[in-house]
């Protein structure tokens, strides 16, 4: 599984990804963005091949929303086949490195093997070695297991 990252500004226009095959997405939010930039974005992942989104920073859980409502739409209401059904989870009070074990290590969408993961970096400066070095750490171990006892 290859993982990639996108410097993805808000307000930019997104490039094509995908193209090896249905992936999971990591979109992380560190900026305010314009709610029809964030639809626009949601479309573009649903028909860039997303099967599994997981949000994490600013307004998660509307991101989740969005990206669910991108694949309403793209089926026109009616039912979605197991096979082009997006899951979509938010991790607003997780920290990264736990949405990041998840990501490598328990996110699956049941019915179809996806091929990459794909770190969206909603971000004023582009963090491709600081996000990847991250996310390689969070696969050795579970952090959720080495955080202290409350």
């Amino acid at each position: 599984m290859a993982i990639r990252y996108l410097h993805l500004p808000a307000g930019s226009e997104p490039p094509a990804i995908g193209q090896d095959g249905p992936f999971k997405a990591v979109v992380l939010i560190e900026q305010d963005v314009d709610p029809d930039w964030q639809n626009r974005i949601s479309d573009w992942l649903v028909l860039s091949g997303c099967l599994y989104m997981m949000a994490w920073g600013r307004k998660a859980t509307e991101w989740d929303d969005s990206i669910d409502w991108a694949n309403l739409t793209l089926h026109d209401f009616e039912s979605i086949p197991d096979d082009k059904s997006v899951m979509t989870t938010w991790h607003d009070d997780w920290p990264l490195a736990e949405v990041f074990f998840f990501a490598g290590n328990e996110a699956e969408h049941g019915t179809v093997e996806l091929t990459d993961v794909w770190i969206i970096d909603i971000h004023p400066a582009d963090r491709r070695a600081l996000m990847l070095q991250q996310y390689a750490a969070a696969q050795e171990d579970d952090p959720a297991e080495t955080l202290p006892a409350v």
